[in-house]
């Protein structure tokens, strides 16, 4: 199977968790511990999320007195990409001996009118308590929303359209390489009237960028892992239940935060309305036993799945 498995920045940076490196790097190697099964009979392309990461690299470019102007996103997006990526490239390397790896930046195709740039809702950073995110807001001209456990920056998020370095991704994987690529949803680039690229200060939604991609690359699955183990009915009620199996309009239906899962439900209808392949949300932990049908909540064009789409993988 060609697999496209995109890990959320919560799953690499804990929430509450200090963003400092060695926390973070062994947060990738238990990542990738879970991953390498599925390196090791599949294509695989796995794509990451970076919202703490470029969080804090938010604050110091805006902390340093020596900038005349803080580092625009697209410029730190960048710069996680290649953080991020060096980590995953390695811990992969030492768990796969023998299996090339290869970590690249990408740069993901918006329009230049996307709605969103005067809407923001893409989450960035550390979580506050709403006095400091207010204060925050008034120092630096953030916009900052509740968010779970607190309030958090947010900023725009364009809706992909196209990953632009997507032929290489293909003719890596058919070189039997596992890419890392698309960190963050990939640097945000706009083309300009004579169609040269140029980027823009935004976040593009990981998730987003991942179905885009998996699309394009015409693979089997599209896995979106994250800290939660399945998309929930009436979150944070007292009668909340996990879903399990759906269809992408059963999903659709469902009201979730825009900022959150909302990203996460919408990539992998498209996927799925799109594909007709399988698509699942849940836990990193569990990322064989959903690819096996046994955890996680798993979208299909009828809302049935048996886990035969995954041969070889158990539990």
């Amino acid at each position: 199977m060609r697999i496209v498995v995109a890990l959320g920045g919560n799953a690499l940076l804990k929430r509450g968790e200090r963003p400092d490196a060695d926390i973070q790097e062994a947060n990738v190697r238990r990542a990738v511990a879970a991953l390498a099964p599925l390196a090791a009979q599949h294509e695989l392309v796995i794509t990451h999320g970076n919202g703490p990461q470029v969080g804090v690299l938010a604050l110091q470019s805006a902390s340093d007195p020596r900038l005349t102007t803080p580092y625009p996103f697209d410029v730190l997006g960048a710069q996680t990409q290649g953080m991020i990526g060096y980590w995953l490239l390695q811990a992969l390397q030492n768990r796969l001996p023998g299996r090339p790896v290869a970590a690249i930046v990408n740069q993901t195709l918006v329009s230049a009118v996307d709605p969103a740039f005067g809407n923001p809702t893409k989450f960035v950073g550390e979580v506050y308590d709403e006095a400091e995110a207010r204060r925050l807001a008034t120092e630096r001209g953030w916009t900052v929303r509740p968010d779970v456990g607190g309030w958090r920056r947010v900023v725009g998020s364009p809706r992909p359209e196209r990953v632009v370095e997507t032929p290489v991704i293909r003719s890596l994987l058919q070189l039997g390489v596992v890419v890392v690529c698309a960190g963050g949803g990939g640097v945000p680039v706009v083309r300009d009237e004579v169609g040269q690229l140029q980027g823009v200060e935004a976040v593009v939604d990981k998730d987003l960028t991942s179905a885009v991609l998996a699309e394009a690359l015409d693979a089997d699955a599209l896995l979106v892992l994250t800290d939660v183990p399945a998309v929930m009915r009436g979150f944070g009620s007292p009668d909340q239940t996990a879903i399990h199996r759906e269809t992408p309009a059963g999903l659709r239906a469902l009201a979730l935060p825009a900022g959150s899962m909302g990203p996460k439900v919408e990539a992998v209808c498209r996927f799925v309305e799109l594909t007709g392949g399988v698509a699942a949300i849940g836990a990193l932990e569990n990322v064989a036993a959903i690819l096996a049908g046994t955890s996680g909540t798993v979208v299909t064009p009828s809302g049935r799945y048996d886990g035969t789409a995954a041969p070889g993988v158990t539990p």
